[in-house]
């Protein structure tokens, strides 16, 4: 575990990275379907709708968390809580929502990217696909971006993040309990039980699997 005054240092260099970027408000995608769910910051998927998730090139940031997709006068939301290597990929049942207007479990279809419009929302649109309109993070492996967050004090994820003592983003490890973090006193979040507690969770994240719309337990 890297000491305060690292941590605090490496979260302000992410902060200032995020921050110098100027990211585009709005665009034309080619969005491709993504069928197993992930979060490169650690949101804890057994508690938002991961069937609503953007798997964009741009990094995770602390404001931009909800993305509103429009294609042929329909409209879905999903949350930006995971980076890709380039793709623009979406949770596989919203693409297909989206393209077909059909649940991936009713009408599977399969097929590569197709142009649609973005933007950036404000996020209590996306407040259904949350945790009681929070962003649940991982206490033990989500340390450096709410770290980052918080250094921008105003930011979305500083006032709306909520550490939960589960190990994996599909929550196989740990347990269903938030902890609180002051960095002031430590780098370490406190919680009920021992921070990330490998015994089994008992909960299960699941995916939709690609071309056949089946529901399957995450690996």
């Amino acid at each position: 575990m890297p000491s305060l005054s690292n941590l605090v240092g490496l979260a302000a260099a992410a902060a200032a990275s995020v921050s110098a970027a100027v990211l585009p408000r709005d665009g034309t995608a080619s969005i491709t379907p993504h069928e197993q769910y992930s979060s490169s910051v650690g949101v804890i998927g057994c508690h938002i709708n991961t069937n609503r998730v953007a798997y964009w090139p741009s990094p995770v940031d602390c404001n931009n968390i909800c993305v509103k997709l429009t294609y042929q006068g329909r409209s879905i939301n999903v949350l930006k809580i995971d980076q890709s290597g380039g793709a623009f990929d979406i949770s596989y049942d919203a693409w297909n929502q989206l393209l077909f207007n059909k649940p991936a479990t009713v009408e599977p279809h399969q097929g590569g990217g197709t142009n649609v419009q973005w933007q950036y929302v404000d996020n209590s649109q996306c407040a259904s696909l949350l945790h009681n309109g929070k962003l649940p993070l991982s206490a033990s492996n989500s340390i450096n971006y709410v770290a980052s967050c918080l250094n921008q004090p105003n930011s979305w994820v500083a006032k709306n993040y909520e550490l939960i003592n589960l190990q994996d983003s599909v929550c196989h490890f740990g347990w269903d309990e938030v902890c609180k973090l002051n960095l002031s006193v430590s780098n370490q979040p406190t919680c009920p039980h021992t921070l990330g507690d490998p015994r089994k969770s008992g909960l299960t994240v699941y995916n939709i699997q690609y071309g056949t719309g089946k529901v399957v337990a995450a690996a």
